[in-house]
């Protein structure tokens, strides 16, 4: 299997801690978005949406978005709970994270990582509704280790990728003491180094 990448992307990584954990063989693919990268005759052959991350398979199909990839790479695995309610929980945690979270979180930080802004320069819409979601998170995550109970599962994953680095897109984390024990546990759980 191909994962077709940018490792300063969070729904990038996403599929790689995936594939890490669940100990799946791959062959890492660097593309450098922000020179065209993703946008070449070649990679439109395998993503007509022009987005990282593809993921080819050994049989040659493509598969792209990322959660739906990493809902196929776990297909099977204790990053999906037995229970069908709480996989349904897990799901809506997942479509909640790209349309509520990553639009605002992942998007401050990139305009700050990518495009050099200073945090006084992001849309202060983006910047209210990134906070929203963060608050949102805090007290979700008050009654239990996980967004889904007590194990990991793949809604932790997806939310992990932009909230462990969203002091990178100006977002105050130490307001959230729930977020960052949440941040560390799921880090743990997958075997991740702390974000920087």
């Amino acid at each position: 299997m191909k994962i077709y990448g940018d490792t300063n992307s969070g729904n990038c990584l996403k599929v790689k801690w995936v594939c890490d954990k669940l100990a799946l063989p791959y062959h890492w693919v660097e593309i450098d978005t922000m020179n065209g990268g993703s946008r070449t005759p070649e990679f439109l052959k395998l993503n007509g949406w022009g987005q990282v991350p593809t993921v080819e398979l050994d049989d040659g199909r493509t598969l792209a978005q990322s959660n739906a990839i990493i809902r196929y790479l776990a297909r099977g695995s204790d990053l999906i709970p037995g229970d069908a309610y709480r996989e349904a929980q897990m799901n809506a945690w997942m479509f909640w994270e790209q349309n509520t979270h990553e639009p605002y979180v992942a998007v401050c930080r990139f305009h700050i990582v990518y495009l050099g802004k200073t945090t006084a320069e992001l849309d202060p819409n983006l910047v209210k509704r990134g906070y929203a979601a963060l608050d949102h998170l805090e007290r979700q995550l008050g009654g239990a280790r996980f967004l889904v109970g007590e194990a990991v599962s793949l809604a932790d994953v997806s939310l992990l990728a932009y909230t462990r680095v969203a002091h990178e897109g100006g977002f105050d984390l130490e307001r959230y003491p729930l977020v960052r024990r949440w941040i560390g546990d799921a880090e743990h759980a997958l075997g991740l180094p702390p974000a920087r």
